[in-house]
């Protein structure tokens, strides 16, 4: 079966092509092409909107310029994280971007903190829908499809210079936050979608499907919300530094955000590891192997991982969190001996 475009009034997805190597290399070496239309999108109006989101986040929404947006957490009083998402000032709104079983969560718990704020919240995902394309040729592929824009900075955002694929006028190219290599996002109307698609795979896109950006996603050692990132989990454990500002002010949770930084250190941290044997399935423990000890200790939990085909041969990599005193022992996680591995996964 293809990877085909399945659009359906205000939503759409893509099935995986089944040849989910070829697509994982082309995220790596050429230029590979993926629907977003399943993420949410919120818009946050109103008079407080900036004050007032800029305390619900743990990133800083207040000094964001027109154009430009952040990564950042959704934290609970006790610093915990609820869910993570991307802000970016449009202007005149500010526009939220997360997962969409994210989504009731995120308008939940917005929706609680509104006292006497003047801000109001939209979900516009049926207004406002995305592609993604990643790889080193990337804006190549998005130039021949007639969509120019000049050098952006990570997550920042413009509009087209001239001609754009989809043949609308509102469109937009957001520059990702390069956490997973070069990659970019357009924007754009739902019933725009499936002739901009149509243009990008003429331009020499290929289209991927979620099994190979899942592997891409392991390659780099990103903690996906649901998955790698729970609510018991603190911010500083995922290694997402990117998602913090400490310079900011108040916002929730940010006390305990502040009392781990100035104590310098959390107890556990999340890596990636290189399985010698079988890989471990998530919810393995990790355990620490000591000549002496009656009992191996307990010392981390791997979250997910998967089989790498790199060009060198296939690679197991596996995910999860190890305890900061533990990083020089011998570990093992299932049938598996565990060696801690430098990101990205080469």
């Amino acid at each position: 079966m293809s990877t085909a475009l399945h659009h359906d009034s205000a939503r759409s997805s893509v099935t995986n092509s089944g040849n989910t190597r070829d697509e994982f290399r082309a995220l790596l070496s050429a230029c590979g092409l993926y629907d977003l239309s399943l993420r949410a999108k919120i818009a946050v109006t109103g008079g407080d909107r900036v004050r007032w989101l800029n305390g619900m986040v743990s990133n800083n929404v207040r000094d964001l310029t027109p154009g430009h947006g952040v990564y950042a957490f959704m934290l609970n009083s006790q610093g915990r994280i609820q869910a993570d998402l991307y802000a970016f000032q449009r202007g005149d709104s500010l526009l939220i971007d997360t997962e969409g079983a994210q989504r009731e969560k995120v308008l939940q718990i917005f929706d609680r903190y509104i006292i006497a704020d003047d801000v109001e919240i939209a979900d516009i995902s049926d207004k406002l829908t995305a592609l993604g394309v990643s790889g080193p040729k990337a804006r190549d592929v998005l130039r021949k499809a007639g969509i120019q824009f000049p050098d952006l900075a990570p997550l920042e955002f413009r509009s087209p210079l001239c001609d754009c694929a989809c043949g609308c006028l509102e469109c937009v190219v957001l520059r990702g936050d390069d956490s997973e290599g070069a990659s970019y996002e357009i924007w754009l109307a739902p019933d725009k979608l499936k002739s901009t698609w149509e243009a990008l795979v003429a331009a020499g896109a290929m289209a991927v499907g979620a099994e190979a950006l899942e592997l891409k996603r392991i390659r780099y050692g990103i903690p996906r919300y649901g998955v790698d990132i729970r609510e018991r989990d603190l911010p500083q454990e995922t290694g997402q530094a990117r998602a913090l500002s400490f310079t900011k002010g108040c916002y929730l949770g940010q006390e305990i955000v502040e009392r781990i930084r100035s104590r310098g250190a959390v107890h556990r941290q999340f890596g990636a590891f290189l399985p010698e044997g079988e890989l471990p399935e998530a919810g393995t423990k990790i355990l620490a192997v000591d000549e002496g000890d009656t009992q191996d200790k307990e010392v981390g939990e791997i979250t997910s991982g998967a089989i790498l085909p790199l060009a060198e041969g296939d690679r197991p990599v596996a995910l999860g969190y190890l305890r900061r005193e533990a990083a020089r022992k011998h570990l093992r996680a299932g049938t598996a001996t565990l060696n801690p591995a430098s990101l990205p996964i080469i």
